[in-house]
């Protein structure tokens, strides 16, 4: 019996920030091996192989931000996991791309591309997220539903990423004002 070959399923996500910069954000994409401080129910990610931040390296992340699709003994569905490869890095365009090559949540191929863009709404402050996926349909599974899960985790994920881009600024401003005020004591005492 043939199977029907379906297409790909593609989808393409924008999530904008208002008050963090794109050189803020960048850098927290570009530590692969650290996904889960950002990604709402992605308890788990390291690396399993290669350099973080170099093509080539993977990644495992583990969690229950997509369902398995396996069952444990009891029945439940175990943690949900995936291996994943960088496959390019562009610090200029601020852009990676990566690709799962083994999980047990459904995806038999799996691309993706990531790209920080600068400016917010009004050309200002803030910064955009561009997010583009390319899977092979997944049985039991709708493009809509996975679309809509990855529009609500990219979301909360960029406003987790916002807070701590402006906490950190917030510190190193906090840092360089009492560094000048040492320095103007310093030569008072002088």
């Amino acid at each position: 019996m043939e199977h029907e070959i379906l297409p790909k399923w593609e989808a393409e996500f924008l999530t904008k920030l208002k008050k963090a910069s794109a050189d803020q954000i960048w850098p927290l994409f570009e530590d692969f091996f650290n996904l889960h401080k950002w990604f709402p129910g992605l308890s788990t990610c390291y690396g399993i192989h290669g350099t973080n931040g170099e093509p080539g390296c993977i990644r495992y992340c583990a969690g229950f931000s997509l369902p398995s699709q396996e069952n444990n003994a009891n029945g439940e569905n175990p943690v949900s996991w995936s291996n994943e490869r960088l496959v390019a890095v562009d610090p200029t365009q601020r852009s990676l791309s990566y690709e799962i090559v083994d999980c047990n949540i459904g995806f038999k191929s799996y691309s993706s591309k990531v790209r920080i863009i600068p400016g917010g709404d009004d050309g200002g402050d803030g910064c955009g997220i561009e997010w583009w996926i390319t899977v092979d349909p997944v049985e039991g599974w709708k493009l809509e539903d996975l679309v809509k899960r990855y529009e609500v985790k990219l979301q909360l994920m960029a406003e987790k990423m916002e807070e701590d881009a402006l906490r950190s600024s917030k510190k190193v401003l906090k840092m360089h004002f009492f560094s000048e005020r040492a320095k103007k004591i310093s030569s008072c005492n002088k």
